[in-house]
C-alpha cells in the first residue's frame, strides 16, 4: 500500500485544548497538500477553516468529546451548529455510562437523534474502547448498525489508550456491512497504519502520518 492511498485514508487530526487557529490553518495546508480524507479540528474552528479550504478539503470536528456525557439535546445542537458552520463530517462521543448499565436502546436512540441533526452529513460514533469489555463493544457494533450512523470509531484519543488491532478486528467481524470503520488514537508508524486498513479500517484518525510523509521528502 503506497503512502497516498493510506493518506487518503486519514482524518488529519488537532485536537489539543491549547490549538490556536495559526495551528489548524497549517494542518489545513497539510491536508490540502496531502489530500488527506479530512482535517478533524474543534468546533469552535469549523467556520473559519470551511472558509479557508472552501471545497478542497473535508471538515470533520467533534461533539460530546471527550466524555460523552452531555445530554443528547446538547449533543443535538452542537451537531446542528457544527454542520450549519461548514463541517462535512461529525465525530460524537457515546454516553459510556449508558453502555454500562445496559441501556443501549437509550444509546441507540441517542445517535439516531444525532444523526438527524447532522442534516445529512457523516456521522462517526466514538465508543472509546479501552473504557469497554469486549461483550459491551459487540453489543455496540449492533448498535452503531442500528442507528443510521455511517461509521463506528474506536477511541477519542483523550482516555487511557487508543486504537488496537484487535478492536478494528472485533469491529470487522461484528458491524453490518453498511457500517464502516474509524481507528484512532495512537497511530504512529506507517506500519500500524496498513495494518488497521488491512483488518478493515476505511479512515485513521492521526495527525502522524502527515508527520511521517513530511521527514520522507
Amino acid at each position: 500500500m503506497d503512502l497516498k492511498e493510506i493518506l487518503s485514508k486519514c482524518d488529519h487530526t488537532l485536537l489539543s485544548q491549547t490549538a490556536t487557529w495559526e495551528e489548524i490553518r497549517a494542518i489545513c495546508d497539510d491536508g490540502m497538500k496531502y489530500h488527506t480524507a479530512s482535517v478533524c479540528i474543534p468546533a469552535s474552528f469549523v467556520k473559519q477553516a470551511k472558509d479557508y479550504v472552501g471545497d478542497k478539503l473535508a471538515i470533520c470536528t467533534v461533539i460530546g468529546f471527550p466524555n460523552g456525557y452531555d445530554t443528547t439535546k446538547a449533543k443535538c445542537f452542537m451537531a446542528s451548529d457544527a454542520v450549519d458552520n461548514g463541517a462535512d463530517e461529525v465525530d460524537m462521543v457515546i454516553n459510556l455510562g449508558w453502555v454500562k448499565e445496559g441501556n443501549f436502546d437509550a444509546v441507540r436512540e441517542e445517535i439516531t437523534a444525532i444523526k438527524a441533526a447532522c442534516k445529512g452529513k457523516l456521522l462517526k460514533v466514538i465508543i472509546e474502547t479501552c473504557l469497554l469489555s469486549d461483550e459491551e463493544k459487540i453489543a455496540m457494533c449492533k448498535v452503531v448498525s442500528d442507528s443510521g450512523a455511517e461509521y463506528i470509531k474506536t477511541s477519542t484519543g483523550f482516555s487511557k489508550a487508543g486504537a488496537t488491532f484487535h478492536d478494528v478486528e472485533l469491529f470487522a467481524a461484528h458491524v453490518a456491512p453498511h457500517v464502516k470503520i474509524k481507528a484512532a488514537g495512537g497511530i504512529s508508524s506507517l506500519e500500524d497504519a496498513e495494518k488497521f486498513i488491512e483488518l478493515g479500517a476505511s479512515r485513521l484518525g492521526t495527525s502522524r502520518i502527515v508527520k511521517l510523509a513530511k521527514a520522507m521528502e
